[in-house]
């Protein structure tokens, strides 16, 4: 039996049923299992930042921002940033303001037990958070100084 949609005349203001066609999908178990087992090998870190501005300015997050696993020193790239521009642009922080944005990294090795947050740039000013604790969803906060 088909489901159902109810639509409405609206000349007569009568419901009228419309069957709705659900097509039958199948999908092959040994293909299934493939893509299962490289949706979980794909998995990300998250890292949830927040940074207050000790006086009017700018930040901004370059691409080359890694996360670096202390133990054999693979790196993660960045993959996505929200909620903050990528360099060269910058976003005005008035004095006193806190900016809350957030980091997508690529997979961490299984084995990393901490790492270290790295904005990697040719000059002053880049921050690093070092000794992260890796935990179980591989999401994280951190306070940028």
């Amino acid at each position: 039996m088909f489901p159902t949609i109810p639509k409405f005349n609206t000349q007569t203001e009568e419901q009228v049923i419309i069957p709705a066609l659900v097509p039958a999908v199948k999908l092959d178990e040994g293909l299934k299992a493939e893509l299962l087992a490289q949706i979980q090998e794909e998995t990300m870190v998250v890292v949830h930042c927040s940074y207050t501005a000790e006086f009017e300015g700018g930040i901004r997050i370059w691409n080359s921002t890694v996360l670096i696993d202390q133990g054999s020193g693979t790196r993660s790239k960045m993959l996505h940033a929200f909620n903050i521009t990528i360099a060269p642009m910058w976003m005005l922080v008035p004095q006193g303001i806190t900016v809350t944005f957030t980091l997508v990294f690529s997979a961490l090795p299984k084995t990393c037990e901490v790492f270290t947050l790295w904005e990697d740039i040719p000059e002053p000013g880049g921050f690093e958070i070092r000794n992260i604790r890796r935990n179980k969803s591989d999401v994280y906060r951190v306070s940028i100084m």
